[in-house]
């Protein structure tokens, strides 16, 4: 996860760079594609092509169309409601991951783990500071992004029961690169060269960080792994402050000490377990 962590916030700053030049579409299609040459040396390490075959191509597929479908909504919602809001709801997805792993893994839902969870909604709340108000049309296609991400965070686990990180990361990227072919063409326009090292560091990044997160889904609960990302928020606003000068104040502080409160007993709750094993 801290591979996962390290890997997300430089993506957000090369993901940005890139964007001033590229339409979204664009960037998601050369990063999946890219992101297959970049895996080669992990695929041959594991005996090749012919070991990325997998008996859960229809899990693999219905996966990556609800992940690619819900990064297509977070960027729709980006659209109409402020980033913060857009974060905010966002980060509801732990709650949605730990009650659908629940349902359809047969993870326990234990009041540590509610505790843990709820600590780092607060806190990503006081760091975004959404606005009060009535549920907007891009609020409510940002819960489904949100919803979305769950599901495809809950699958994942469940394709790790089975398949490695490496197949699953090869899927991820072959499926994407299917999907995004028809809305990248729309949108076409060859990349300017000094766009190129930002596209290959959101290429890198984009599919290593997934590699990392499936590897700590296979060591751990998706209800334990998925609350540690909730450190992102800090450290992106970390990384905003010290790349874009944005401004760090006491309720980032505050909401930064109630996450890591969050991970913090989250985590001495697998320590205890593993203890008592």
């Amino acid at each position: 996860m801290v591979g996962w962590l390290s890997l997300m916030v430089v993506i957000a700053v090369a993901g940005r760079e890139a964007a001033r030049d590229l339409e979204v579409f664009q960037i998601m299609a050369m990063r999946s594609v890219i992101g297959i040459v970049m895996l080669y040396p992990l695929i041959r390490g594991a005996g090749g092509f012919a070991a990325m075959r997998s008996a859960r191509l229809r899990q693999h597929a219905a996966r990556n169309i609800v992940h690619y479908g819900a990064q297509y909504g977070w960027f729709v919602a980006l659209t109409l409601i402020p980033l913060a809001q857009v974060v905010a709801i966002e980060f509801t997805m732990p709650l949605w991951t730990a009650l659908i792993a629940a349902a359809f893994l047969g993870e326990r839902l234990s009041p540590l783990k509610l505790l843990a969870v709820a600590l780092g909604l607060i806190g990503v709340a006081l760091i975004v500071k959404p606005a009060a108000g009535a549920i907007s049309t891009g609020q409510l296609i940002a819960l489904a992004a949100s919803v979305g991400f769950a599901v495809s965070v809950t699958m994942t686990k469940s394709l790790t029961r089975t398949d490695s990180p490496v197949q699953i990361i090869f899927w991820m990227l072959v499926v994407q690169s299917v999907v995004g072919v028809v809305p990248a063409f729309m949108v076409w326009r060859a990349p300017p060269v000094g766009v190129w090292g930002w596209i290959l560091l959101v290429a890198f990044c984009g599919t290593f960080s997934h590699y990392c997160m499936t590897r700590a889904l296979r060591h751990a609960e998706a209800t334990a792994v998925v609350p540690i990302d909730f450190v992102r928020v800090p450290l992106t606003a970390l990384v905003g402050w010290l790349v874009y000068a944005e401004r760090i104040d006491l309720l980032t502080v505050v909401g930064t000490v109630l996450i890591l409160a969050g991970n913090l007993l989250n985590l001495g709750r697998l320590r205890a377990s593993r203890a008592a094993d």
